[in-house]
Protein backbone atom coordinates (compact mmCIF):
# COMPACT_ATOMS: atom_id res chain seq x y z
CA UNK A 1 0.00 0.00 0.00
CA UNK A 2 1.78 3.44 -0.93
CA UNK A 3 2.84 5.09 2.06
CA UNK A 4 2.94 8.55 3.14
CA UNK A 5 6.10 9.65 0.65
CA UNK A 6 4.21 7.51 -2.24
CA UNK A 7 0.50 9.93 -1.37
CA UNK A 8 2.89 13.32 -1.14
CA UNK A 9 4.54 12.65 -4.50
CA UNK A 10 1.01 11.99 -6.12
CA UNK A 11 -0.25 15.01 -4.16
CA UNK A 12 2.83 17.00 -5.57
CA UNK A 13 1.89 16.19 -8.75
CA UNK A 14 -1.89 16.86 -8.71
CA UNK A 15 -1.15 19.98 -7.02
CA UNK A 16 0.89 21.06 -10.12
CA UNK A 17 -1.25 20.09 -12.88
CA UNK A 18 -4.69 20.24 -11.59
CA UNK A 19 -4.72 23.35 -9.39
CA UNK A 20 -6.85 26.52 -10.72
CA UNK A 21 -9.00 24.05 -13.24
CA UNK A 22 -12.47 23.70 -13.22
CA UNK A 23 -14.31 20.84 -13.52
CA UNK A 24 -16.30 19.94 -16.59
CA UNK A 25 -17.03 16.68 -16.60
CA UNK A 26 -17.15 13.46 -14.41
CA UNK A 27 -17.00 9.88 -15.32
CA UNK A 28 -17.49 7.28 -13.12
CA UNK A 29 -16.61 4.06 -14.97
CA UNK A 30 -16.84 1.54 -11.70
CA UNK A 31 -19.08 2.32 -9.40
CA UNK A 32 -16.87 0.92 -6.48
CA UNK A 33 -13.56 3.44 -6.66
CA UNK A 34 -16.09 5.94 -5.63
CA UNK A 35 -18.35 3.56 -2.41
CA UNK A 36 -17.70 5.78 0.13
CA UNK A 37 -19.81 8.57 -1.63
CA UNK A 38 -23.17 6.73 -0.34
CA UNK A 39 -25.38 9.61 -2.60
CA UNK A 40 -23.95 7.34 -6.09
CA UNK A 41 -22.55 8.55 -9.34
CA UNK A 42 -24.62 11.06 -9.84
CA UNK A 43 -24.24 12.93 -6.82
CA UNK A 44 -20.72 12.25 -7.11
CA UNK A 45 -20.42 13.98 -10.51
CA UNK A 46 -23.33 16.76 -10.10
CA UNK A 47 -21.01 18.35 -7.14
CA UNK A 48 -17.76 18.75 -8.93
CA UNK A 49 -18.82 19.83 -12.41
CA UNK A 50 -18.37 23.67 -12.11
CA UNK A 51 -16.27 23.70 -9.04
CA UNK A 52 -12.42 24.89 -9.22
CA UNK A 53 -9.71 23.11 -7.75
CA UNK A 54 -7.78 25.18 -5.12
CA UNK A 55 -4.52 22.71 -4.48
CA UNK A 56 -4.08 19.35 -3.24
CA UNK A 57 -3.47 18.61 0.69
CA UNK A 58 -2.90 15.47 2.57
CA UNK A 59 -2.77 13.82 6.11
CA UNK A 60 -1.22 10.72 6.31
CA UNK A 61 -2.29 8.67 3.43
CA UNK A 62 -5.21 10.68 2.86
CA UNK A 63 -5.03 13.06 0.05
CA UNK A 64 -7.60 16.15 -0.87
CA UNK A 65 -8.73 18.55 -3.60
CA UNK A 66 -10.80 21.58 -1.80
CA UNK A 67 -13.30 22.71 -4.24
CA UNK A 68 -14.47 26.37 -4.48
CA UNK A 69 -17.98 27.54 -5.94
CA UNK A 70 -18.00 31.12 -7.80
CA UNK A 71 -14.45 31.67 -6.40
CA UNK A 72 -15.76 31.30 -3.37
CA UNK A 73 -13.94 29.98 -0.06
CA UNK A 74 -13.73 26.01 -0.38
CA UNK A 75 -16.81 24.03 1.63
CA UNK A 76 -15.82 20.63 -0.48
CA UNK A 77 -13.24 18.78 -1.43
CA UNK A 78 -13.22 15.66 -3.37
CA UNK A 79 -11.19 12.93 -0.88
CA UNK A 80 -9.24 10.47 -2.15
CA UNK A 81 -7.36 6.85 -0.89
CA UNK A 82 -5.05 5.11 -3.26
CA UNK A 83 -5.79 1.96 -1.21
CA UNK A 84 -3.50 -0.88 -2.58
CA UNK A 85 -3.27 -0.05 -6.13
CA UNK A 86 -4.74 3.58 -7.01
CA UNK A 87 -3.07 5.53 -8.66
CA UNK A 88 -4.34 9.34 -10.00
CA UNK A 89 -2.72 10.34 -13.74
CA UNK A 90 -2.69 13.23 -15.28
CA UNK A 91 -3.12 12.33 -19.02
CA UNK A 92 -3.50 13.71 -22.49
CA UNK A 93 -7.33 13.66 -23.33
CA UNK A 94 -6.76 11.71 -26.35
CA UNK A 95 -4.53 9.12 -24.83
CA UNK A 96 -6.06 5.40 -24.75
CA UNK A 97 -7.84 4.26 -21.64
CA UNK A 98 -5.89 2.52 -19.32
CA UNK A 99 -6.95 -1.16 -18.44
CA UNK A 100 -8.28 -0.39 -14.54
CA UNK A 101 -9.49 3.35 -15.19
CA UNK A 102 -12.38 3.80 -12.99
CA UNK A 103 -13.28 7.59 -12.61
CA UNK A 104 -12.23 10.48 -15.26
CA UNK A 105 -12.26 14.28 -14.58
CA UNK A 106 -12.22 16.22 -17.76
CA UNK A 107 -11.93 19.91 -17.29
CA UNK A 108 -13.02 23.28 -18.96
CA UNK A 109 -9.92 24.48 -20.26
CA UNK A 110 -9.55 20.96 -22.67
CA UNK A 111 -5.97 20.31 -21.42
CA UNK A 112 -5.07 16.93 -19.81
CA UNK A 113 -7.79 14.82 -17.82
CA UNK A 114 -6.89 13.31 -14.16
CA UNK A 115 -7.62 9.32 -14.32
CA UNK A 116 -8.07 7.59 -11.19
CA UNK A 117 -7.09 3.86 -11.78
CA UNK A 118 -7.05 1.03 -9.62
CA UNK A 119 -6.66 -2.36 -10.42
CA UNK A 120 -7.49 -3.82 -7.30
CA UNK A 121 -10.48 -1.73 -6.39
CA UNK A 122 -9.40 -0.88 -2.40
CA UNK A 123 -9.05 2.83 -2.99
CA UNK A 124 -11.80 5.13 -3.53
CA UNK A 125 -12.63 8.82 -3.88
CA UNK A 126 -15.72 10.73 -2.58
CA UNK A 127 -16.75 14.38 -2.27
CA UNK A 128 -16.79 15.88 1.19
CA UNK A 129 -17.58 18.37 3.33
CA UNK A 130 -14.77 20.59 5.10
CA UNK A 131 -14.43 20.47 9.05
CA UNK A 132 -12.49 23.07 11.14
CA UNK A 133 -9.67 20.60 12.18
CA UNK A 134 -9.18 22.76 15.43
CA UNK A 135 -5.87 24.22 14.29
CA UNK A 136 -7.02 26.95 12.25
CA UNK A 137 -7.54 24.97 8.94
CA UNK A 138 -9.93 22.98 7.52
CA UNK A 139 -9.72 18.76 6.63
CA UNK A 140 -12.60 16.74 5.30
CA UNK A 141 -14.34 15.35 7.50
CA UNK A 142 -13.54 11.90 7.18
CA UNK A 143 -10.00 12.57 7.60
CA UNK A 144 -10.56 14.55 10.70
CA UNK A 145 -10.04 11.62 13.18
CA UNK A 146 -6.65 10.64 11.52
CA UNK A 147 -3.33 11.92 13.38
CA UNK A 148 -1.44 14.65 12.16
CA UNK A 149 2.14 13.03 9.81
CA UNK A 150 5.36 13.71 11.36
CA UNK A 151 6.60 15.97 8.42
CA UNK A 152 3.82 18.34 9.23
CA UNK A 153 4.66 21.39 10.67
CA UNK A 154 1.61 20.93 13.42
CA UNK A 155 3.10 17.52 14.65
CA UNK A 156 2.58 17.70 18.29
CA UNK A 157 6.27 15.94 19.00
CA UNK A 158 5.87 16.44 23.07
CA UNK A 159 2.61 14.15 22.52
CA UNK A 160 3.91 11.99 20.15
CA UNK A 161 7.00 10.99 22.56
CA UNK A 162 4.53 10.93 25.93
CA UNK A 163 2.06 8.77 23.59
CA UNK A 164 4.59 5.91 22.80
CA UNK A 165 6.02 5.64 26.62
CA UNK A 166 2.39 5.25 27.88
CA UNK A 167 1.76 2.39 25.62
CA UNK A 168 2.68 -1.34 26.50
CA UNK A 169 2.40 -2.17 22.65
CA UNK A 170 4.94 -3.14 20.18
CA UNK A 171 6.78 0.31 19.25
CA UNK A 172 6.57 -0.92 15.19
CA UNK A 173 2.69 -1.51 16.24
CA UNK A 174 2.56 2.20 17.34
CA UNK A 175 4.20 3.68 14.51
CA UNK A 176 1.54 1.68 12.36
CA UNK A 177 -1.56 3.09 14.61
CA UNK A 178 -2.86 6.15 11.84
CA UNK A 179 -4.32 8.07 15.25
CA UNK A 180 -1.39 8.14 16.96
CA UNK A 181 1.01 9.52 13.71
CA UNK A 182 -0.10 8.92 10.01
CA UNK A 183 1.09 8.03 7.00
CA UNK A 184 4.27 5.36 8.58
CA UNK A 185 3.50 1.96 7.07
CA UNK A 186 5.13 -0.97 7.13
CA UNK A 187 7.99 -0.41 5.02
CA UNK A 188 9.06 3.10 6.31
CA UNK A 189 8.44 1.94 9.98
CA UNK A 190 11.23 -0.75 9.24
CA UNK A 191 13.41 1.31 7.72
CA UNK A 192 12.94 4.18 10.72
CA UNK A 193 13.48 0.90 13.24
CA UNK A 194 16.47 0.00 11.26
CA UNK A 195 18.30 3.34 11.31
CA UNK A 196 17.32 3.57 15.37
CA UNK A 197 18.68 0.57 16.33
CA UNK A 198 15.41 -0.35 18.04
CA UNK A 199 13.66 -3.85 17.32
CA UNK A 200 9.73 -3.78 15.96
CA UNK A 201 8.51 -5.99 19.17
CA UNK A 202 10.23 -3.94 21.77
CA UNK A 203 7.66 -2.69 24.07
CA UNK A 204 6.86 1.12 23.38
CA UNK A 205 6.81 1.97 27.46
CA UNK A 206 9.81 0.07 27.37
CA UNK A 207 11.62 2.88 25.40
CA UNK A 208 13.50 6.14 26.75
CA UNK A 209 12.42 9.82 26.34
CA UNK A 210 15.44 10.40 24.08
CA UNK A 211 15.42 6.53 21.94
CA UNK A 212 11.54 7.51 21.36
CA UNK A 213 12.69 11.44 19.95
CA UNK A 214 15.31 9.68 17.86
CA UNK A 215 13.40 7.07 16.24
CA UNK A 216 10.97 10.26 15.39
CA UNK A 217 13.95 11.99 13.48
CA UNK A 218 14.67 8.61 11.95
CA UNK A 219 10.91 8.48 10.46
CA UNK A 220 10.84 11.68 9.24
CA UNK A 221 14.49 11.57 7.86
CA UNK A 222 13.37 7.93 5.87
CA UNK A 223 9.89 9.77 4.91
CA UNK A 224 11.90 13.23 3.47
CA UNK A 225 14.40 11.07 1.99
CA UNK A 226 11.67 8.61 0.02
CA UNK A 227 9.95 11.97 -0.96
CA UNK A 228 13.02 13.41 -2.71
CA UNK A 229 13.32 10.43 -4.63
CA UNK A 230 9.62 9.75 -5.98
CA UNK A 231 8.83 7.18 -3.14
CA UNK A 232 9.20 2.96 -3.41
CA UNK A 233 7.70 1.25 -6.17
CA UNK A 234 8.05 -2.69 -5.69
CA UNK A 235 6.04 -3.43 -9.40
CA UNK A 236 3.90 -0.81 -11.65
CA UNK A 237 1.01 -0.10 -9.67
CA UNK A 238 2.59 2.87 -7.44
CA UNK A 239 3.85 5.80 -10.36
CA UNK A 240 3.43 9.45 -9.86
CA UNK A 241 0.67 11.19 -11.56
CA UNK A 242 2.96 11.07 -14.97
CA UNK A 243 2.62 7.29 -14.89
CA UNK A 244 7.43 7.12 -13.39
CA UNK A 245 8.23 4.86 -10.67
CA UNK A 246 9.91 6.08 -7.49
CA UNK A 247 13.70 4.24 -7.01
CA UNK A 248 13.78 4.81 -3.07
CA UNK A 249 13.89 0.58 -3.25
CA UNK A 250 17.38 0.98 -4.34
CA UNK A 251 18.11 2.70 0.03
CA UNK A 252 16.36 0.13 1.42
CA UNK A 253 18.60 -0.80 4.22
CA UNK A 254 16.12 -3.48 6.09
CA UNK A 255 12.65 -3.90 4.28
CA UNK A 256 12.45 -6.19 1.62
CA UNK A 257 16.04 -7.69 2.18
CA UNK A 258 15.96 -10.57 4.13
CA UNK A 259 19.17 -13.06 3.69
CA UNK A 260 21.13 -9.09 2.52
CA UNK A 261 23.96 -7.99 4.52
CA UNK A 262 22.90 -5.18 7.20
CA UNK A 263 24.66 -1.86 5.54
CA UNK A 264 25.61 -1.24 9.14
CA UNK A 265 27.34 -4.25 10.13
CA UNK A 266 27.08 -6.91 7.35
CA UNK A 267 25.26 -9.49 9.53
CA UNK A 268 22.06 -11.15 7.43
CA UNK A 269 18.45 -9.64 7.31
CA UNK A 270 16.05 -11.43 8.78
CA UNK A 271 12.41 -11.39 8.69
CA UNK A 272 9.25 -12.17 10.99
CA UNK A 273 5.56 -12.02 10.60
CA UNK A 274 4.47 -9.08 12.57
CA UNK A 275 0.80 -8.17 12.19
CA UNK A 276 0.15 -10.51 9.78
CA UNK A 277 2.57 -8.97 7.78
CA UNK A 278 6.52 -9.23 6.99
CA UNK A 279 8.99 -7.41 8.95
CA UNK A 280 12.54 -7.11 8.49
CA UNK A 281 15.39 -6.69 11.18
CA UNK A 282 19.02 -6.61 11.82
CA UNK A 283 19.08 -9.35 14.71
CA UNK A 284 22.84 -7.64 16.12
CA UNK A 285 21.95 -3.94 15.78
CA UNK A 286 17.91 -4.41 16.74
CA UNK A 287 18.20 -6.59 19.61
CA UNK A 288 14.71 -7.28 21.42
CA UNK A 289 16.51 -5.91 25.03
CA UNK A 290 19.57 -3.47 24.11
CA UNK A 291 21.80 -6.47 25.43
CA UNK A 292 19.85 -9.73 25.30
CA UNK A 293 17.51 -12.25 23.13
CA UNK A 294 14.29 -12.05 21.77
CA UNK A 295 11.56 -13.54 23.95
CA UNK A 296 11.20 -16.97 22.89
CA UNK A 297 7.18 -15.78 21.06
CA UNK A 298 8.81 -13.69 18.61
CA UNK A 299 12.20 -15.53 18.14
CA UNK A 300 9.70 -18.83 17.14
CA UNK A 301 7.82 -16.52 14.63
CA UNK A 302 11.10 -15.86 12.38
CA UNK A 303 12.19 -17.73 9.25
Amino acid sequence: MPELPEVEVVRAGVHRWISGRTVADVEVLHPRAIRRHLEGPRDFADRLIGTTVVGASRRGKYLWLPLSTDGEAPETALVGHLGMSGQLLVIASDAPDERHLRVRFRFADDGPELRFVDQRTFGGLAVAELVDDGAGGHVPAPVAHIGRDPLDPAFDEVAFVRTVRSKPSEIKRILLDQTVASGVGNIYADEALWRAKVHGARPGSGLTRGAVTRLLADVREVMSQAIAEGGTSFDALYVNVNGESGYFDRRLAAYGQEGQPCPRCGTPIRRITFMNRSSFFCPRCQPWRPHGRAPQHAAARER
